[in-house]
């Protein structure tokens, strides 16, 4: 079996499409605190705006969750597949070119994958979310179809996904690289930079701007919290309404 910087491989892709065997991790403590600050995408995409990061936002009318009212936050492990280059049917010889297991064979605890996929097909299946899930995923988001979501709510693993469709991509299309930078919607992403997604959508913060985004939403969601007491105590609009 072949070995990549002292890790086992399935040998589902190239050793030489697998960019980095580890995701870069957030600052300690950095997911607990996003977590911490509930469901949080709306503050996260109106702090990167405040900020002049570039959108990273896309919504759940596009990347609908499978699996209502879960916040997922995490470390991107990125996924690229594309349409078979071969007979895109070719079921009698089998040939399965699709490697998300490979990915969840390379998952470390707290990983979120994400797969910028292809449509009209499905990018991963129930036992693939079993498979990440067991290798410590906390979700998945996939730009392209998905299936057995009943299996996948069933063990309570997440997906944010842009299809949902019986039809296998087994056949159909390759993944072709692990660990690298992707496209999703208008999206660039690379591995390592820390997605937060819940049922209002998903937002991709760039590794290296992580605590600067936090510190701010800490510090805006203080604010709300002091208006949505003041209006909890019914005080009147006037008293309590500024920008912000």
């Amino acid at each position: 079996m072949t070995e990549l910087n002292g890790k086992k491989l399935t040998g589902r892709i190239a050793a030489d499409r697998i960019r980095m065997t580890s995701t870069p991790k957030p600052p300690a403590g950095a997911v607990e605190r996003f977590i911490a600050l509930g469901e949080c995408t709306s503050l996260v995409s109106d702090v990167m705006d405040e900020l002049g990061i570039p959108e990273g936002a896309i919504g759940a009318s596009t990347l609908k969750p499978t699996l209502p009212g879960k916040l997922v936050v995490g470390p991107a492990l990125t996924v690229r597949n594309i349409p078979q280059r071969s007979d895109p049917l070719n079921v009698k010889q089998h040939t399965n070119r699709m490697a998300e297991f490979e990915a969840h064979n390379l998952a470390e605890d707290g990983d979120v994958l994400v797969v910028s996929g292809v449509p009209g097909m499905s990018n991963m299946g129930g036992i693939s979310s079993f498979t990440g899930q067991s290798h410590g995923e906390r979700g998945a988001i996939v730009m392209g179809g998905v299936r057995d979501v009943r299996h996948s709510r069933s063990i309570g693993y997440p997906v944010w996904a842009s299809e949902i469709t019986p039809v296998t991509g087994k056949w159909r299309l390759e993944t072709v690289e692990i660990n690298g930078e992707i496209q999703i919607g208008d999206v660039r992403v690379n591995p390592g930079d820390l997605v937060v997604a819940d049922d209002t959508g998903v937002v991709f913060v760039p590794r290296d701007r992580i605590m600067a985004v936090l510190e701010l939403c800490e510090k805006k969601k203080k604010s709300e919290d002091t208006r949505i007491d003041a209006i909890s105590r019914g005080v009147p609009v006037p008293e309590f309404y500024g920008k912000g």
